[in-house]
């Protein structure tokens, strides 16, 4: 061939692929494919998106620093210790690229987020996904695989698509298990829908060594995916070395402008979790009592299980035909299920109701 060729471990990449947002020939769409919202962004996140209109001529701030200060006063932590990206997406990709590449391995679990995969293959290292437990992250599996060339596991906690939640203290038994030198990578995407009392994001982990990382963002709860912001806490060596590669001005104006103005929300999260949790219930017994399994979730999605893949297919064409779009799973390995994100309780009605008529018809 003829031409620049891409280096091999790019051509082995599956490249990502979005929730569906659009349905030909439908006028209203209901997309629950994403893990979005329910309530859509804050209205002063709006606010702040609007005023900033007339300076998008500016570069942003580099170091996101105002957003940075808001962010530690919201949680408690040194803004020095904080490092933003363009979702926690771009961070990922760094880390891997900074402590892996040829030669390195990365593990994650089985069905763990995708992007730890393609971020990784992308850095040249050998990805390993570890068997699971009941769709759960196995501590005992990840840590069979450690070898020499380890060099970053990753863990979402809860985990997407599964909605598993590990325990914090299976969680501290990991890090305990790894080599100091292997960097754990705690993803908390969606840490605010967590209601278990002992459940802790990354941060005691992170104050606790040189050799943890915790992933957040604006994407799910605070209704701001469309902008794009996501932010590590980590160690000073950890993020020194992110500010090194990331972005110059990765963050853009408004996305700065409207994170600040979301933590800032009054009752906004309260009031989404609360929302999240009765609803994601409620859906999950509407489905069970029409025979539909339904897979636990810590957070603002489950899984609903057809036990086959066929049927998994018929029921996501049901869905469909009634303008509502969920998320397929085969990418995942899960090819016999659905993952509904938790939206507006009319939304979660209309799925009840459809999901009724195909266990009923379909």
């Amino acid at each position: 061939m003829s031409g620049p060729q891409p280096r091999a471990e790019v051509m082995q990449i599956h490249a990502y692929v979005g929730g569906e947002s659009k349905l030909p020939g439908i006028n209203r769409v209901i997309k629950l494919s994403s893990n979005e919202g329910a309530f859509g962004p804050p209205p002063a996140a709006q606010a702040a998106f609007a005023k900033v209109a007339a300076e998008i001529h500016r570069y942003p701030d580099g170091g996101s620093a105002e957003l940075r200060r808001a962010i530690g006063a919201r949680f408690g932590l040194p803004p020095e210790r904080i490092v933003c990206g363009t979702g926690s997406d771009e961070l990922i990709q760094h880390l891997c690229m900074i402590y892996g590449g040829p030669g390195t391995e990365i593990i994650m679990s089985m069905h763990g987020f995708s992007m730890y995969q393609i971020a990784g293959t992308y850095a040249g290292s050998r990805v390993l996904k570890t068997p699971e437990r009941n769709l759960t992250a196995d501590v005992d599996a990840m840590l069979a695989a450690v070898s020499a060339d380890t060099r970053i596991v990753f863990l979402a906690n809860p985990n997407n698509p599964t909605g598993s939640l590990l325990p914090q203290s299976e969680v501290e038994r990991l890090r305990a298990g790894l080599p100091d030198e292997v960097l754990l990578v705690l993803d908390a995407a969606y840490a605010e829908y967590v209601t278990d009392p002992g459940y802790d994001a990354g941060v005691k982990l992170v104050d606790a060594g040189e050799n943890t990382v915790m992933l957040r963002t604006f994407s799910k709860v605070f209704g701001l995916g469309g902008m794009r912001v996501g932010w590590a806490y980590g160690p000073a060596g950890v993020i020194d070395a992110l500010n090194r590669v990331r972005g110059v001005f990765n963050v853009n104006i408004a996305a700065q402008a409207a994170a600040v103005a979301a933590l800032a929300e009054p009752g906004w999260v309260e009031r989404s979790v609360a929302h999240t949790t009765e609803w994601r219930e409620r859906l999950r017994a509407a489905l069970e009592a029409v025979g539909i399994a339904t897979w636990p979730s810590a957070g603002n999605f489950f899984l609903a299980d057809f036990a086959t893949a066929e049927r998994a297919a018929a029921a996501n064409a049901w869905l469909k035909s009634r303008g509502i779009i969920v998320r397929a799973m085969g990418t995942y390995d899960l090819p016999h299920c659905l993952r509904i994100t938790v939206g507006t309780a009319e939304e979660c009605g209309l799925v009840a109701d459809a999901l009724r008529d195909f266990a009923q018809h379909g």
